[in-house]
């Protein structure tokens, strides 16, 4: 009897184990464009896309339900030829929580233009990282490699290199495919140019202050507010540095769109010699969003 019990609790135990994946993701598949009284297929399509995003186990780690990653998923259907053929935007976005604090800081977001694919009703998505199946799954594998890196990234130093690595495997096996976006020669911002820049030597510099600005500064902040932004402030002339060296590249755009907001909130509260300080980083840093910062300055 003390067996089968035993036995019991263990398969319990497995299904947990299997049930508590990685992404908790939120699936929004929007189609105001779509003239269409039949709408099945749209919600068809957004339940296949949550199932495949929380459904799968995107890290090597034993994530907990607790631990499991935010993010959102926002197709909006642009064209539909009544069949399986469908063009559309896809918005991602990621965030974390702040250490002792009911706060979630934006990791990731991107506004995807090039999403090309096929989908049947009722289909399941498949995926694998030996070859290029489908631009479906491709593209959803990709983001949701980039968000476990930059999740890990936040809270270990370089501790999203196999994740960052991962995407760029399927940005590999993608370029076999007619599809836009994978390639060097599909635009300056796309998912070939961000994968490229995650894995470049010279963005190492925005890796390590990924985890410094989160693990060194936020996570300090609920107990000691002056103590984490000193240390944010400190790090901030790093972002000069990387403008310098490629301007309008494609990480550096991304991760200002993620942050120009909260680097103002952050500084509200400081003194004006700190306030600023980080105003003339950040319009040197990041010029594009220098009027934003200019409110630094009026506070």
């Amino acid at each position: 009897m003390m067996i089968k019990l035993c036995l019991y609790l263990a398969l319990c135990f497995c299904s947990c184990a299997a049930a508590a994946q990685d992404l908790n993701a939120r699936v929004e598949v929007l189609s105001p464009k779509i003239q269409t009284a039949n709408k099945r297929v749209f919600k068809s399509l957004e339940t296949a896309m949550r199932d495949f995003l929380n459904g799968r186990k995107w890290s090597a780690d034993a994530i907990q339900p607790s631990e499991k990653i935010d993010c959102s998923f926002i197709l909006n259907v642009t064209a539909w030829d009544n069949g399986t053929s469908f063009s559309g935007e896809l918005q991602v976005q990621s965030s974390r929580p702040v250490y002792n604090a009911s706060y979630n800081t934006t990791l990731l977001s991107v506004n995807d233009r090039d999403f090309d694919f096929t989908y049947t009703e009722g289909q399941t998505i498949d995926f694998n990282n030996q070859n290029f199946q489908s631009n479906l799954a491709s593209v959803m594998a990709y983001y949701a490699y980039l968000i476990m890196a930059m999740d890990y990234d936040s809270f270990s130093r370089f501790g999203g290199t196999a994740y960052y690595a991962n995407a760029q495997t399927v940005v590999i096996n993608a370029q076999s495919s007619s599809y836009k976006g994978w390639k060097a020669f599909d635009g300056n911002t796309n998912r070939y140019w961000l994968s490229e820049n995650t894995m470049n030597k010279t963005y190492i510099p925005l890796r390590s202050f990924l985890y410094d600005y989160h693990r060194n500064g936020l996570d300090v902040m609920a107990d000691d507010a002056a103590a984490g932004r000193k240390t944010i402030t400190g790090i901030l002339p790093t972002l000069t540095q990387l403008d310098r060296q490629r301007v309008g590249a494609t990480w550096p755009t991304l991760f200002f769109l993620a942050k120009r907001n909260e680097f103002v909130n952050l500084y509200t509260k400081a003194d004006p010699q700190e306030r600023l300080q980080a105003m003339n980083i950040l319009n040197q840093a990041d010029p594009a969003n220098g009027n934003l910062y200019q409110a630094l300055q009026q506070r």
